[in-house]
């Protein structure tokens, strides 16, 4: 879940990708995504992902996120793939695709032509891990975004660091001056909540608000 700061209310959802084996034991994507990759059935994940979330959300009014990484947006067969779902899809406009600022996008150029391509049917989009090493501000510019998603490297020594807060600090001031809202991951305790929220961030989203489920929790105290 994803909670709105200046109403008080879980508005989004973030949509994880987990592997369930026969014992009922549950796999996190740290386990199986580089070898999905190495393996070339990462596009079926991501195909998965997009079809379960497109069908669990189609009765709810939640704005819900779906990650995709470069290797999504440079395979053709995938961006086809994605079009066809959204142009099918009669609430696309409740999409947001999360891109990893981490990845290496080295053509941000190609980057820029997708993400006008989706917008198209109605999508946002949200720059995931914004802060993490070097981040191209300029570039960001160009992409024309909706959200930015603050590092959680920097949210989670929030309340202890000076730097991790001076970082956030000129980041939601940045966003703000552009028109984009901030969402904050890693959040896990009240104190970093409280510290974020006179900063001015717009969204919230961690163990403090909700833990990854296979229930919607709409429910926040």
């Amino acid at each position: 879940p994803i909670y709105n700061i200046h109403n008080d209310k879980i508005e989004k959802y973030e949509c994880l990708a987990r592997i369930e084996l026969e014992n009922k034991e549950v796999l996190p994507p740290f386990e199986f995504i580089d070898i999905a990759i190495k393996s070339k059935l990462y596009p079926e994940i991501t195909k998965a992902i997009i079809l379960k979330s497109f069908e669990f959300f189609e009765d709810k009014e939640f704005e819900f996120s779906i990650n995709l990484s470069i290797h999504d947006i440079q395979n053709d067969k995938t961006v086809s793939f994605i079009k066809k779902q959204l142009s099918e899809y009669k609430y696309a406009n409740r999409v947001v695709f999360e891109i990893l600022e981490s990845d290496k996008i080295g053509n941000y150029e190609q980057l820029k032509e997708f993400i006008t391509s989706m917008k198209k049917f109605g999508c946002k989009f949200a720059i995931d891990d914004f802060g993490s090493g070097y981040s191209n501000f300029a570039n960001i510019l160009e992409l024309k975004v909706d959200y930015l998603k603050i590092d959680g490297s920097l949210i989670k020594y929030i309340t202890t660091d000076n730097n991790s807060r001076v970082i956030t600090k000129t980041i939601i001031n940045f966003a703000s001056s552009l028109g984009l809202q901030t969402i904050a991951e890693f959040i896990e305790d009240k104190d970093s909540l409280e510290l974020l929220k006179k900063m001015g961030i717009d969204f919230i989203q961690g163990y403090y608000v909700g833990k990854p489920s296979s229930e919607l929790n709409t429910d926040y105290d």
